[in-house]
């Protein structure tokens, strides 16, 4: 049985695709540090989850609301060298979750990650705040990480 090494040739539909592309530069590496203006002016979201057992219900803001306000995402669907783009979100706890910006896309992925700084009516505590992900699209609550202190975008 022979094992072919070398990568096949892209088929006539994928060179014209990518021929065809078109090639939005990608602003390259964006650190966004949290700040309670992130969420400023942009459209709030209700948002109920269960965590660990704990019902909640938040409101925030869609993540892709503020990369695109960050210049991070653009407001297009996204294609290219996007699609090969990520936001890391990184706690205060050292905990650290990663999201692709195409599971993002409203066009493509529809992943609905919220940025939430309120829960039943009141700010986040301090053992949770100033800002958590609530994805309510998930299983689990796993990447639905608290004490936000750095968005990462790649």
């Amino acid at each position: 049985m022979a094992i072919c090494l070398v990568p096949p040739a892209l088929s006539v539909r994928a060179q014209s695709h990518a021929a065809h592309a078109p090639s939005a530069p990608s602003p390259g590496r964006v650190e966004l540090p949290w700040h309670a203006d992130l969420l400023q002016g942009l459209p709030r979201h209700a948002v109920s989850m269960d965590v660990h057992g704990t019902p909640l219900q938040c409101r925030g803001v869609d993540l892709v609301d503020v990369l695109r306000r960050a210049g991070a995402m653009p407001t297009d669907p996204l294609r290219g060298a996007h699609l090969a783009r990520r936001v890391e979100v990184r706690a205060r706890d050292g905990y650290t979750v990663v999201f692709s910006l195409g599971e993002l896309d409203p066009t493509l992925g529809k992943q609905r990650v919220y940025v939430a700084d309120e829960c039943d009516g009141r700010p986040l505590p301090a053992e949770a705040g100033p800002a958590r992900l609530l994805i309510p699209g998930d299983s689990r609550p796993a990447r639905s990480a608290r004490q936000i202190q750095t968005f990462v975008i790649e």
